[in-house]
């Protein structure tokens, strides 16, 4: 399987709202992919419509190769809230996962559960925050699946839990060869846990592709003032900035800069991923319909 998740002309409506709309994305295996984007852009709608927990108003997504839904055994998931039952203990839940999942792997359960001293009578309303997170992970991969999808798990974490939540997830992954799809708004987790980047904007993905890739065909280049048709054809403008006399273009390129006159500068993954959030995005359907 080289594409776990398929989105073509993708789009979710709440009424007159639009959620998502006409989304393009390709998603391929073996990667932790970093899906990021501002507040509204689609990420958890996204996501939603992936598990089958929604329907689609418009388009189609694949999971696995098949209809989202239809894969729920392959399939691992973390909401944003990091779901537990309150009244349930932690061995509850383990039973519950047990009988819900029929590739469940109950060795590794208890043998996480054990590493992070979790207290099989405890209740989960009564776990810390990080708990309540590393439990719902315990849930997710000890059903063993092929892809695991979380809808920014740590957003409600201190920092401490933040790293022991992403470390274990990365020590997961290493050992299961699972491919990962992780929503997060910061820029910090990403870097720490993910190889793949997709950053989606007003539902439309902006740039998508390996990390260190990325890094290495972006650039900043600062100079005399010039207009940007005037850049060679293979360095693409993502986004520009003038005063009177300078000029500075961040640009994607796979050619080395010969003009002397730019002074080049590498950008970092934060630098990159607040470019393409940046960019003007023009909807081809309006978020909000008029009523005529």
């Amino acid at each position: 399987m080289s594409t776990v998740l398929k989105a073509e002309g993708l789009g979710k409506k709440y009424g007159r709202r639009w959620a998502l709309t006409d989304c393009e994305l390709e998603v391929p295996a073996g990667h932790v992919v970093g899906l990021v984007g501002p507040n509204g852009a689609g990420k958890s709608t996204l996501l939603n419509l992936s598990v089958g927990m929604i329907s689609p108003t418009s388009g189609t997504v694949e999971v696995l190769g098949a209809p989202a839904g239809t894969q729920q055994p392959k399939v691992g998931y973390v909401a944003q809230d990091t779901p537990t039952y309150s009244r349930l203990s932690v061995s509850d839940h383990l039973r519950l996962g047990a009988r819900l999942n029929p590739a469940w792997d109950d060795a590794l359960a208890q043998q996480r559960i054990q590493r992070l001293r979790l207290d099989p009578k405890q209740r989960a309303g009564r776990l810390s925050g990080g708990q309540r997170a590393q439990l719902a992970l315990t849930l997710g991969l000890a059903k063993r699946p092929e892809l695991l999808i979380l809808d920014e798990p740590v957003a409600a974490l201190d920092p401490l839990a933040r790293r022991e939540f992403l470390q274990d997830l990365m020590e997961a992954v290493a050992e299961q060869e699972i491919s990962v799809i992780l929503s997060s708004h910061l820029v910090s987790d990403v870097e720490r846990a993910c190889d793949y980047l997709i950053v989606l904007v007003d539902s439309r993905v902006q740039v998508s592709g390996e990390i260190d890739n990325l890094l290495a065909t972006h650039l900043r280049i600062t100079g005399p003032r010039r207009d940007q048709k005037d850049l060679p054809r293979n360095q693409h403008v993502v986004t520009a900035s003038h005063t009177d006399r300078q000029s500075t273009f961040l640009i994607r390129t796979d050619q080395p800069i010969l003009d002397p006159a730019w002074t080049v500068t590498q950008l970092t993954l934060e630098d990159l991923v607040l470019a393409y959030m940046g960019r003007d995005v023009q909807p081809t359907r309006p978020v909000l319909e008029v009523q005529r």
